[in-house]
């Protein structure tokens, strides 16, 4: 991410400084008296555009002398609290060049919020272009806000981003291996790799064969980091690029397959915030990192492969690979039996189907966890929805000559299979799977189109209530 040509945030207000007022939407009858303090003039001004508060809507308005005095932020039918992310990540990009100040402080958590908002709304991938488009506005502190909070969630979220946008030419096996490496030498982690051949002397063996037709070897990251309290592992999906293998997709399906690594990446991200946090716990982050090429070493629809925990896989098809390399790396961090597992991945199309984009799947064995993070997703803008391990389900991967099958012959409940498929390879731990989508596919006010590190701040929040650390304060 280039650096922004003005700082995100502002020490304190100067003579230069413009107020944002946070205006919810109103009948027309009724503008004028929300907007009595701030006096007739704006209040007829307001009127006169036709401004009345709609979501997303903003109204420059004069001073005296013709510069601009503020600016009328529309927040809809919401309360200032439950709109500020949302609201302030949009205006970074459409506010006149300048600094800016909330002109009512939001009390703690929305004042932090706001800041997390205004600083995710300043996010660009520029790594290939000419550094034009970055932002020129900044923003004063709101009093309240948790700035060590804004400043890590911010950074990680950049990072989960950056990594999913970067083309797999630039990032496949060994250059995530290498960002890793990165987040943990800065946090004095442990990593290590299990590369290539060696996959298969120390028990990755779907991985392996998933991975090893690609030019850069397949691998296992494997991070670990602190000595003290609960065992948190997290793993994630990171096939950098999938062809499908032997089941090409088509072109476009294709075109978006370097963001396969999203569960990795946002993984990395939510790791990287803990150990800034200097959370007591004890962390493991595993990370397969395949890419699913052709080649004279792919493995073929019909292959039964060997995994980590000993059960035998029928590959129906070879672009349900991420269940694969998932299903080694999931044995892997149970064998420790950590207190909380919880694995991300770019799983399914079905779970587009069923939620869309901006919903990702949550899968979990537990009912109180599920409640946890759905809890945290909503108090942190960043929303789950789950659906359910359905048992009824769990035949539709049956295999007449393995243990299992890697897909269903049904064109139904694909998410839920996916989901009951790596539920094989997870015993008696607490776990959570999150089925996420991790892009924008549209153009929206503070979310451009690319990386999205759906999740991530979800997570965060479920780490930070069930472990303590890290509590909202300045």
């Amino acid at each position: 991410m280039s650096t922004p040509h003005s700082p995100a945030f502002l020490e304190r207000r100067d003579g230069a400084s413009r107020p944002l007022w946070l205006v919810p939407e109103q009948d027309p009858g009724h503008v004028a008296e929300a907007l009595k303090p701030l006096g007739p003039t704006t209040q007829a001004w307001a009127a006169s555009q036709g401004f009345r508060g709609e979501q997303q809507k903003i109204l420059t308005f004069p001073s005296p002398d013709g510069t601009i005095a503020g600016v009328l932020v529309g927040i809809g039918r919401h309360t200032a609290a439950d709109a500020a992310l949302n609201t302030l990540a949009a205006l970074p990009e459409r506010l006149p060049e300048g600094a800016y100040y909330l002109a009512e402080e939001l009390a703690e958590p929305a004042a932090t919020q706001a800041a997390l908002g205004w600083a995710l709304g300043r996010y660009r991938y520029l790594r290939y272009r000419e550094s034009t488009g970055t932002s020129r506005t900044s923003l004063v502190w709101p009093l309240a806000a948790n700035r060590r909070y804004v400043t890590r969630a911010a950074a990680a979220d950049a990072l989960a981003r950056d990594l999913i946008n970067t083309p797999a030419t630039d990032l496949g096996p060994e250059a995530l291996a290498w960002a890793i490496e990165s987040v943990g030498r800065a946090a004095r982690a442990e990593v290590r790799q299990v590369v290539g051949a060696a996959l298969l002397s120390e028990g990755y063996p779907a991985v392996h064969a998933v991975g090893r037709a690609a030019a850069s070897p397949p691998r296992v990251i494997d991070l670990r980091w602190g000595d003290t309290g609960p065992k948190v592992t997290l793993v994630g999906k990171g096939v950098c690029f999938d062809t499908g293998g032997l089941d090409l997709k088509t072109s476009a399906g294709m075109l978006l397959m370097k963001k396969d690594m999203g569960g990795a990446a946002i993984a990395l991200a939510l790791a990287q915030m803990l150990m800034d946090a200097q959370f007591q716990i004890r962390l493991r982050l595993i990370v397969p990192a395949v890419e699913n090429a052709i080649g004279p070493g792919s493995y073929h629809p019909g292959d039964v492969l060997k995994t980590r925990k000993g059960l035998t896989v029928e590959v129906g098809n070879t672009d349900a690979e991420g269940r694969l390399v998932l299903a080694d790396a999931l044995a892997a961090a149970e064998e420790e039996h950590p207190d909380l597992l919880i694995d991300l991945a770019t799983l399914t199309g079905a779970a587009r189907v069923a939620l869309g984009p901006d919903l990702p799947a949550l899968f979990s064995n537990s009912d109180a966890l599920a409640s946890e993070l759905l809890a945290a997703g909503q108090a942190e803008s960043d929303p789950l929805w789950r659906l359910p391990l359905w048992p009824g389900y769990d035949d539709e991967l049956g295999s007449k000559i393995a243990d299992l099958g890697n897909v269903s012959a049904s064109a139904h409940a694909g998410a839920i299979i996916g989901a009951l498929f790596l539920r094989r390879f997870v015993t008696d731990t607490l776990w959570a799977h999150l089925d996420v989508y991790a892009w924008n596919a549209k153009e929206r006010p503070g979310r451009p189109v690319g990386a999205e590190a759906q999740g991530l701040r979800a997570l965060y929040g479920l780490m930070r209530g069930r472990y303590g650390a890290d509590a909202l304060r300045p």
